[in-house]
């Protein structure tokens, strides 16, 4: 008797489906949701800060209006008016025409994983490898597992991504006869740390990666949301060459329309249009206008602010309460901006082995191991902040370190079984670098 699988398509699927694999935030969003639940896993904006009656007011204006344009099809760069507000946004942090900015170089994306994957379909080839912050965004894995592209993490601190580690990484992937094709970082507010790469660390992350002839991906959805002070100049506020940036207004206006965008190198932007052509035709018109409207008519300056302020009061709620409740041997990051705490557990305990335990314990988290490559970093756990109020924050953190405290309590009656490896921790609860640089 032969075998027989679920899925009869299994041989006809291309070779890059063979490396797909389900992301652990999307497979926790069906128990996460539950009213039960207190959910500090997932990254959504807290939608409700917005002017909502103002919003629907705008959006039915523009369906009344312009609806016969906006319900069209599009252009497959973007409407130049969005990418004119673009630049305008953009020049808040630093990037303007004096950097080169320009609306032409713009192209728009539906949300920022789509710009993420149009740079995976012009740079990687099955076997190239991407460098990446170790823990990194879950999406861009998927990305790049898609592109058959293998990801070599570069570890972090307290101060984000460690130069010397960026040049051992470069040296190393060279020695054995494999190509570099970019960098991808998140430097500001990073998903999933909270850690800010710091001023002096900028410059010298771009003079390496512009020795080593390695392009840069710079992926910046949370920049606009710092807390307590600005936050440094975006990469591409610093060099125009060889570095693209990516942002969305999924975080600081509305995730559900699916705007983003890139800014590319002048030379590149063609080929970014085609590719996009080729996957969506063009994105939403509607989307688009309803993008450029609200920054055409709305305070959305002041709206920045109230964002930074109802976040960085759930910040403080979710630091106060592991300061509270945390088992000794916990640490965290401490973020000055974005949605996000990395902490790292006591040694021993196992966050994805603990998270049915938590789930029925009616909190929710996402493991570490979703955040690298290898399915390493069992021992942290991403805590989201921007979403419930801060009197669920206090109460899903009592319950985690609940569960924390019993896994503990286990351990100690039936011995460590399957504990996860851990490194050295380092001042923040990141990694230090070990020599697999993993």
């Amino acid at each position: 008797m032969t075998g027989t699988t679920l899925d009869d398509y299994t041989d006809r699927y291309a070779r890059r489906v063979r490396g797909m694999t389900a992301s652990e935030i999307r497979a926790l969003f069906a128990v996460a949701s539950r009213p039960e639940v207190v959910s500090l896993a997932g990254g959504a904006p807290y939608i409700a800060a917005l002017p909502l009656d103002a919003v629907g007011e705008m959006l039915n204006k523009l369906a009344a209006d312009q609806g016969a344009s906006t319900l069209q099809y599009g252009i497959g760069q973007g409407a130049p008016e969005l990418r004119e507000r673009i630049c305008e946004v953009m020049a808040l942090s630093g990037i303007d025409a004096g950097c080169g900015a320009s609306p032409e170089d713009v192209v728009v994306t539906v949300g920022g994983q789509q710009a993420l994957d149009l740079i995976a379909r012009l740079f990687l080839d099955p076997g190239d490898v991407v460098l990446a912050e170790g823990p990194t965004y879950v999406g861009a894995l998927g990305v790049f597992q898609s592109a058959q592209a293998q990801v070599v993490h570069v570890p972090m601190d307290a101060d984000g991504l460690i130069p010397e580690a960026l040049e051992l990484a470069i040296a190393d992937v060279a020695r054995s006869g494999r190509r570099a094709k970019f960098l991808y970082t998140i430097p500001t507010f990073q998903n999933p740390t909270g850690v800010t790469l710091t001023e002096e660390r900028r410059e010298r992350v771009l003079d390496i990666c512009e020795r080593a002839g390695l392009l840069v991906v710079e992926d910046d959805p949370y920049g606009q949301l710092g807390f307590d002070r600005e936050a440094p100049a975006p990469l591409r506020a610093r060099r125009r060459d060889g570095v693209f940036y990516l942002s969305t207004f999924s975080k600081t206006f509305a995730p559900g329309l699916r705007v983003g965008w890139i800014l590319a190198p002048h030379a590149v932007r063609d080929k970014l249009v085609i590719a996009s052509e080729a996957q969506i035709l063009c994105p939403s018109a509607f989307a688009q206008a309803a993008v450029t409207t609200y920054l055409s008519t709305m305070p959305w300056r002041e709206q920045l602010k109230t964002y930074r302020e109802v976040y960085r009061e759930r910040r403080d709620a979710l630091l106060d309460a592991l300061a509270d409740y945390m088992p000794a041997g916990t640490s965290w990051t401490e973020p000055g901006g974005g949605l996000f705490v990395w902490a790292t557990l006591p040694d021993g305990l196992d966050a994805k082995a603990m998270m049915p335990r938590a789930i029925a314990a009616r909190v929710a988290y996402v493991p570490g191991t979703g955040f690298y490559a290898d399915g390493t970093g069992a021992g942290h756990m991403r805590l989201n902040f921007s979403f419930p109020p801060p009197e669920r924050i206090r109460e899903g953190v009592r319950r985690l370190a609940t569960v924390m405290e019993q896994e503990t309590a286990m351990r100690e009656v039936f011995g460590a079984v399957g504990a996860p490896s851990r490194r050295r921790r380092g001042q923040a609860g990141a990694d230090v670098p070990g020599p697999d640089l993993a």
